[in-house]
């Protein structure tokens, strides 16, 4: 990787692994449906804003709108949506590590959708992943009962399989198109038809989305936490190899791990470290194979 990748991924590090927290606060203050789109629809027109100083097209053609469509439904509605209502239920450190699974599956996704081999690494990887999984979530099969953090949590990793099969897809489809405009119209369109739902089933009270503390963070989330970082997100997708890209963000959910102790007072039970540990092993002993025998390809990359 240049330095150019390892410092756009430095950043996002960063913003992504202080946003879990704040995203959390905002659940306890607005209605968690209307927070998604408002906060989708905010990044989508502040990119849109970006494009327009940048002097480059904003619509689409016209054969590109199904499949921005179908990126946009496994964005706003697989990842987004499911992960924000997730989130209602679970701490943000833990709602961190359990989406960060995403490199697991994509080791799987990429095997049979992008032709990178599934060596007995990634197998034994994705395996350390697994454990890590149950050890989380141990209290709860312990005494299995279907209850609101339990259903979080598995709807977490369902978000994170979302994440994974969407940036197959722009892997895919949109490896060479214009990041800032593939993320506005994701945004956007799934954003809109999000916020029109949202006002017909959720209550709108307008003095808490006026106070000025919850509009700074709801900007913060939107532009920085959202927009640019998805647009950034997109663009390292498309400079290097898809499960080289999600392996280098891992310390997101450590960093999201430490602000919820530090800033938010959650709790670290054994088990959330424990698996959280087995879970970075299986990411990093997945990816370790991956890097020697794909180096003609990250580069092939690495030049379109």
């Amino acid at each position: 990787m240049n330095m150019r990748v390892i410092s756009a991924i430095t950043l996002l590090c960063l913003i992504w692994g202080s946003l879990w927290g704040l995203v959390k606060h905002s659940l306890h203050v607005f209605p968690p449906f209307l927070f998604i789109s408002v906060r989708l629809i905010l990044a989508g027109f502040t990119l849109m804003l970006v494009q327009c100083v940048l002097k480059k097209s904003i619509l689409p053609k016209y054969h590109e709108w199904p499949r921005l469509i179908v990126l946009s439904v496994l964005v706003c509605f697989g990842f987004y949506a499911t992960q924000t209502f997730a989130m209602q239920f679970v701490d943000s450190g833990l709602s961190a590590v359990l989406v960060f699974t995403m490199p697991i599956f994509i080791a799987v996704l990429a095997h049979y959708f992008l032709n990178e081999h599934l060596s007995r690494q990634k197998v034994f990887g994705l395996i350390l992943g697994a454990l890590g999984l149950i050890a989380i979530l141990w209290p709860q099969l312990h005494h299995l009962k279907l209850n609101v953090s339990l259903l979080g949590q598995a709807l977490l990793i369902v978000s994170g399989l979302f994440w994974a099969i969407s940036t197959i897809y722009i892997k895919k489809y949109f490896a060479t198109y214009d990041k800032i405009k593939l993320t506005i119209w994701q945004f956007l369109m799934g954003g809109i038809v999000m916020f029109i739902c949202a006002l017909k089933f959720e209550s709108v009270q307008l003095g808490v989305w006026l106070y000025p503390l919850n509009e700074s963070v709801l900007l913060y989330v939107a532009i920085v936490g959202t927009g640019f970082a998805f647009a950034l997100w997109n663009w390292i997708v498309s400079q290097v190899d898809t499960f080289i890209a999600s392996i280098s963000i891992m310390c997101i959910p450590i960093l999201s791990l430490f602000f919820g102790a530090m800033v938010w007072h959650e709790m670290l039970t054994i088990n959330i470290i424990m698996g959280a540990i087995f879970i970075l092993l299986g990411i990093m002993m997945s990816s370790l194979k991956m890097k020697s025998k794909n180096t003609g390809l990250q580069q092939a990359t690495c030049h379109k």
